[in-house]
């Protein structure tokens, strides 16, 4: 089995690494490529990666390439993981919406789209550059925003899937609060990409037991903390909302906060620092504690068992992806990307079924998805029009003196990755 990771050069990467040497069984790889254009980083990740196999006993071979065609050439699996513009454009995306009041982030509201607009062309080149070594080869995709750049591989004919670890991060934790194996927590997870909530938690799987009343009953304190969301409105809600809800339940708040402390990534920038001065080191055969810092928890994981599902070598039964709607949530059209449970297998996800939602969730999924629809819309076609009609739609900005000012800083913080600018 041949797997090639795009956006192998990441300082994330030995996150990956580990996760495939610990899980050899259930994904046996036998070359893995790490394929990156930034030659002197992608040395130093795959040197200590080279030395996290040989000290787990992983008898694959890793292999380093700035080729891309070369790289994918006969891959069973393709990993996108990239950041076009790096870090760089990633301090524009937080930063330069602020001074509108709007959230400066990197997958939402404006610098989401102006990440989407980088992206989805070059994943788009890539992923047709894949398809002519292998067209059976699976895309997994975790490069944000995932939802946008799914749906752009899906429309495009390739077989691809998109991952984010918010759903197994919330596994984890619950099984820990709840003194349960994780392979025993199956979450009711419902939305989008970055847009999602937990209606129910249940033991043993889709038909066991709802566990969420109690988990909010006795530990709601605690995971309040995690989402960074009052107890209170996690009560009145019934359900947990991911992270990124915040973005919207406490609009102001964040915008203040951003504005007063440094961006994520600069935080992240001086950690990249760090850890490749780490990487450097020959005696290093395993991955530092500081890259738990980084972000991206159980990517790993998640990884191995949605790569080993769709080659038909293992992986669980049921995964969180995001993937066609397909009626599965009957107010948005089927061809919109959702992220929820699926059954996974050789021929791909199938989401299982989703009961009625309050409109609480269904008119905030619906509307982010129309803005969706938008944002591919002007990263497939361009245009300073096609962008402000979809910072118009987003409900973090809705103004159109706002839209059109963020449109013109858009276009100007990322003229070089648009060609029609």
């Amino acid at each position: 089995m041949k797997l090639t990771v795009v956006g192998g050069g990441s300082t994330y990467t030995p996150e990956l690494i580990d996760g495939f040497a610990r899980l050899r069984d259930t994904l046996p790889v036998e070359e893995l490529v790490l394929v990156d254009p930034a030659e002197d980083r992608l040395e130093l990740v795959g040197g200590l990666a080279r030395r996290i196999f040989a000290k787990q006993g992983h008898g694959g071979r890793i292999v380093t390439t700035s080729d891309l065609d070369a790289g994918v050439d006969g891959a069973d699996a393709v990993l996108l993981q990239l950041r076009v513009g790096g870090q760089a454009a990633r301090q524009q995306d937080e930063t330069w919406p602020l001074e509108c009041g709007c959230i400066g982030q990197e997958t939402t509201g404006a610098g989401g789209l102006a990440k989407a607009l980088r992206t989805v062309p070059v994943v788009l080149d890539i992923a047709e550059r894949v398809r002519r070594s292998n067209p059976r080869a699976w895309i997994i995709d975790f490069t944000n925003p995932v939802g946008i750049v799914t749906r752009a591989l899906l429309q495009a004919g390739h077989r691809a899937v998109g991952l984010c670890n918010v759903a197994i991060g919330f596994q984890r934790k619950f099984a820990a609060l709840l003194g349960a194996a994780p392979a025993d927590v199956h979450l009711a997870h419902v939305g989008l990409n970055h847009l999602t909530w937990e209606t129910g938690v249940r033991l043993g799987g889709p038909e066991g037991e709802n566990v969420l009343p109690k988990l909010l009953a006795e530990h709601g304190e605690a995971i309040a903390d995690d989402v960074r969301l009052p107890r209170p409105l996690l009560d009145r809600l019934g359900v947990v909302p991911s992270y990124y809800l915040r973005y919207y339940y406490a609009h102001d708040e964040v915008v203040r906060e951003l504005r007063t402390k440094p961006s994520r990534a600069a935080e992240v920038a001086a950690m990249e620092r760090e850890l490749l001065a780490m990487y450097g080191d020959p005696a290093l055969d395993e991955k530092p504690a500081l890259l738990a810092k980084r972000g991206g928890a159980f990517y790993s994981e998640a990884a191995v068992d949605l790569a080993a599902a769709l080659l038909g070598g293992g992986g669980s039964p049921y995964q969180v992806v995001n993937a066609l709607n397909r009626g599965t949530l009957p107010f948005l059209p089927d061809d919109a990307v959702i992220e929820v449970q699926a059954a996974v297998g050789p021929t791909g996800p199938v989401p299982l079924p989703v009961p009625g939602l309050d409109p609480l969730f269904s008119g905030l999924i619906a509307n982010v998805t129309a803005y969706e629809d938008l944002a591919l819309d002007a990263a497939l076609r361009g245009g300073r029009d096609r962008v402000f009609r979809a910072l118009l739609a987003h409900p973090l900005i809705g103004q159109y003196a706002y839209a059109d000012a963020l449109t013109d800083q858009l276009i100007a913080h990322n003229r070089e990755h648009l060609a029609w600018a």
